[in-house]
């Protein structure tokens, strides 16, 4: 029997057979900040994502800080810079500090203005504004002067006045856009949803309740819960001035079309959708739908997809605004490890609904 005795033998073993070096060859930006990893032939410690020269097994060691390498007598590498923030946390708190002086500013600031503000070229600025927000500067500002209008209607107030302290230049350039920013007319949004119709039914299913609501755009609203009565308070709480229409027949073979489709996923679900969200939010939403039944995603796949590989968490928060339980399926995304994370309806549904997708048809 061949027993393996040299010492730099057993360690290169020790070190090839942690997951941790698998990070180390392959680069991963994604594994900076869980570890740190020591080189003894050199005395340095870096981040998995270090370009320097790849090191020879049996002298790397891990270390769960920094802190942790330098106490054991290594020093910071000076390509990779270990004990700085790392340099993915650097951008993220410039294109944070931008995207506030976005949302204060009185009109919406050139690409150059806030390269400028950055000290960065127009160029780079835009490229990591997009990975971190998976958003276009531009977009960015569209999309909060959106949200200034909703708030300022949901208060009561003027729809000129509101279209103009958003930013709007003017009604015409706002009116064009109404119906994706609102699913509706101005009055009509500032007014609650009054005059417009929601039909919807509460049915059970073997998930709990489940509301299924419908307006005349399509299904807007898919939703799963213990009590049914909390259910239509909430999709109350959306409209509070729409008119609520409980389900007729025809409306309750929707609800049954739902229904079989959550107790038996390989039956599909092809219906209109109301779907309401921003421009992030509709990529992401439909990159999700783009996941066939029985497989999954992970957040950093989804961001991978839409052309955004480093808005992973922005992408975890479109999958928790989803309002359309199932017809959107943001129980296929899971985390990179494979383990489930949050779901706006329960992390117990989110294992029922992958488990019934899993099953042989």
């Amino acid at each position: 029997m061949n027993m393996m005795s040299n010492p730099n033998e057993i360690r290169a073993l020790r070190t090839a057979s942690d997951p941790r070096w698998a990070a180390v060859v392959a680069r991963e930006t994604a594994a900076d900040g869980r570890f740190f990893y020591s080189v003894r032939s050199t005395g340095v410690y870096c981040r998995p994502s270090c370009g320097a020269r790849q090191p020879r097994p049996e002298n790397v060691a891990f270390h769960a800080t920094a802190a942790d390498a330098e106490r054991a007598g290594f020093r910071p590498c000076r390509r990779c810079k270990p004990d700085q923030p790392a340099r993915a946390a650097q951008q993220a708190a410039q294109v944070a500090e931008l995207c506030r002086f976005i949302e204060n500013a009185d009109e919406t600031p050139t690409l150059g203005a806030l390269a400028e503000r950055a000290g960065l070229s127009s160029f780079h600025l835009h490229r990591i504004f997009k990975e971190v927000t998976g958003l276009t500067p531009k977009a960015y500002a569209a999309a909060h002067r959106d949200r200034r209008v909703r708030e300022a209607l949901g208060r009561g107030g003027s729809v000129t006045d509101a279209i103009y302290d958003a930013g709007y230049n003017s009604n015409g350039r706002f009116y064009e856009r109404s119906n994706e920013v609102l699913g509706m007319t101005p009055t009509r949004f500032r007014a609650g949803g009054a005059d417009t119709d929601i039909r919807f039914a509460i049915g059970q299913c073997a998930l709990g309740a489940i509301l299924v609501a419908r307006s005349e755009r399509g299904v807007c609203a898919i939703a799963l819960g213990d009590d049914p009565d909390a259910l239509a308070r909430e999709l109350q709480d959306r409209f509070p001035q729409a008119r609520l229409i409980g389900g007729d027949p025809v409306f309750e073979q929707l609800v049954a079309r739902v229904v079989g489709f959550v107790e038996a996923p390989g039956v599909g679900l092809d219906l209109p959708l109301d779907v309401r969200g921003t421009a992030f939010q509709q990529r992401v939403w439909q990159a999700l739908r783009d996941i066939p039944p029985g497989s999954t995603a992970s957040y950093a796949e989804i961001a991978e997809r839409i052309g955004s590989p480093k808005a992973v968490r922005a992408v975890a928060q479109a999958c928790g605004a989803n309002a359309l339980a199932v017809a959107i399926p943001c129980h296929r995304v899971v985390r990179s490890d494979g383990a489930l994370s949050g779901y706006r309806w329960g992390v117990e549904r989110k294992s029922a609904l992958l488990k019934r997708e899993a099953e042989p048809a």
